[in-house]
């Protein structure tokens, strides 16, 4: 399909080329929050055998959740630097949580730096196996690095978990088409994402027609001939005084 003269549409293969557009369209920040696995309430402390009751405490590290909205804050305003130092104390300071290991890893994977990303995204979904921000990320990843089944295995995790996910299903979608040549199976989270995300982007507008008519024109094309079916074998021919 050549694009329109008001505005140009890449060709749907030429996206092999812009995969890495993919981690520019999911900057969006992590919707997880804070919160993996919820800790339990807490107790008062017992001191332990040997130990000196009223011995110095550990120093207060604040609220992880003020500091999560705040950190967050300066992700938003692209304060690169700043956000991730202030994700990277919060892992340190309360590993147990999965947002702040999450936006780590979106942070690492925008300046590319892949075994960072992966290796923070992979804790954040080891703390929290309903992630699917991250699920949705470790796929952009090993579709950067031409693991193509693996990419195609978190992207549809990330759906299991969350059918609504707009980005999920655009990747997905590239991912199908670009890079495993399956238009047909890509077509579907083409229009999940068009209707999930209320966009009327013209270039996935322009991939689903591309696609719709391409598998229009293989239903109306003429279908073969079958071949002919051989003749019948003819029975031998017997000899004049042979028995039959």
């Amino acid at each position: 399909m050549k694009p329109s003269s008001e505005a140009q549409v890449p060709s749907r293969h030429s996206r092999i080329r812009q995969t890495c557009g993919i981690v520019l369209l999911a900057v969006g920040l992590s919707a997880c929050s804070l919160i993996g696995s919820k800790p339990g309430p807490s107790t008062p402390a017992t001191p332990k055998p040997g130990q000196v009751k009223g011995a110095p405490k550990a120093p207060d590290k604040g609220d992880p959740q003020q500091r999560f909205g705040a950190a967050l804050e300066l992700m938003k305003k692209n304060q690169v630097q700043d956000a991730e130092a202030a994700f990277k104390a919060l892992s340190q300071d309360f590993p147990q949580y999965a947002g702040p290991w999450t936006n780590l890893g979106i942070l690492y994977a925008r300046s590319k730096r892949r075994d960072l990303a992966l290796t923070a995204l992979a804790q954040a979904v080891k703390l929290n196996p309903s992630n699917g921000v991250a699920y949705n990320w470790l796929g952009v990843l090993y579709s950067e690095g031409k693991d193509y089944n693996r990419a195609r295995l978190a992207y549809e995790k990330a759906l299991d978990l969350n059918p609504d996910h707009a980005l999920a299903h655009y990747n997905l979608a590239i991912l199908l088409d670009a890079h495993l040549r399956q238009p047909a199976a890509a077509l579907p989270h083409y229009r999940a994402y068009q209707k999930l995300s209320g966009k009327d982007e013209l270039k996935v507008m322009a991939w689903v027609a591309e696609i719709e008519h391409a598998q229009k024109a293989a239903d109306e094309a003429p279908k073969p001939a079958p071949a002919p079916a051989p003749a019948p074998a003819k029975p031998p021919t017997q000899t004049p005084g042979s028995t039959p």
